[in-house]
């Protein structure tokens, strides 16, 4: 029997799906990140030579599985499909990888049908989508260093930031500070900043902040819940340019990445303000992991 994979490389993580030719999964599992523009090349490799040696005991050998898609964040970057491509080659895969970005394998298994849009806000954030006509426009994704408003990240690095500035007078007291230093085992902003700057400190650990904004806007502390508003306010700005690209303003909108699917506050404050200029367009949580997505696009490929 021949199978397909479909790989999603997250800031934090790649999960990975292995399908039969009739779509039935047959195996699912997580393994590291993928994205050069924030790990480094050795982990990437060991992650790659875990992931291809579970297909290869999976399929009962590499040979079994027809197509492999991979989506990443990162891919605009021109060196990483040839390096992805390497990777691959290496861990013994004789097939040709389909690599696309992560954006395109989360919008084929958001929606039924081929045509909508996807907003992603994990460790990092971007929209994508696709009308009628194939075509296509996204807005944001361009990395932490330069983007990423709304993301994961962001939301860590503003959870640091209204420490420090509580810590300093800048603002009011905020539960933020004793939520933060329990999470860190700290209790100094200057522990905080060491954190920040260690060249060891990725996005990553940045990102894995972000859930405490949910409990501190569940305690209705000011600065968080200012947060969590100006973090919606960042995402929904990415939806806009998509949807009037494309003509999409009484479309679908599928919501996918942690920060959107369990902050109840960012969540609520992007559909108010969707509501508000695109009456019309339906908001939903994507109907399919990104990784689904891959495997769909791998057995689209694999048919003669």
């Amino acid at each position: 029997m021949n199978y397909v994979a479909g790989m999603d490389g997250g800031g934090t993580k790649t999960s990975v799906v292995v399908a039969d030719e009739q779509g039935n999964v047959v195996y699912a599992f997580a393994s590291g990140a993928m994205n050069y523009n924030g790990q480094d090349a050795s982990s990437i490799r060991r992650s790659f030579e875990e992931m291809f040696g579970t297909i290869d005991r999976v399929c009962g050998g590499l040979g079994n599985c027809v197509r492999v898609c991979i989506g990443t964040a990162g891919i605009s970057n021109p060196e990483v499909v040839p390096r992805l491509t390497e990777l691959v080659r290496s861990c013994g895969f004789e097939g040709v990888p389909i690599i696309v970005g992560d954006q395109e394998i989360a919008l084929r298994g958001a929606h039924d049908e081929r045509s909508g849009i996807i907003l992603i806000a994990g460790t990092g954030s971007i929209c994508f989508g696709r009308d009628d006509t194939g075509a296509s426009h996204r807005a944001g994704g361009c990395g932490y260093l330069l983007d990423d408003e709304g993301s994961g990240y962001s939301i860590g690095r503003e959870l640091l930031t209204a420490v420090a500035k509580a810590n300093d007078g800048r603002l009011p007291p905020t539960v933020l500070t004793s939520l933060v230093y329990e999470r860190m085992q700290a209790d100094s902003v200057g522990q905080l900043i060491a954190f920040a700057h260690d060249k060891r400190t990725n996005k990553a650990d940045i990102a894995a902040l972000a859930p405490l904004l949910s409990e501190a806007c569940d305690a209705g502390d000011a600065a968080a819940l200012n947060i969590a508003r100006k973090s919606a306010e960042s995402l929904f700005e990415l939806v806009v340019p998509v949807a009037e690209r494309l003509g999409l303003q009484g479309g679908n909108l599928a919501l996918a990445g942690s920060v959107l699917l369990k902050n109840a506050h960012v969540r609520s404050e992007l559909i108010r303000a969707v509501g508000e200029r695109y009456p019309e367009m339906s908001v939903y949580p994507a109907k399919r992991e990104a990784a689904w997505g891959a495997v769909k696009i791998a057995l689209e490929e694999a048919q003669p």
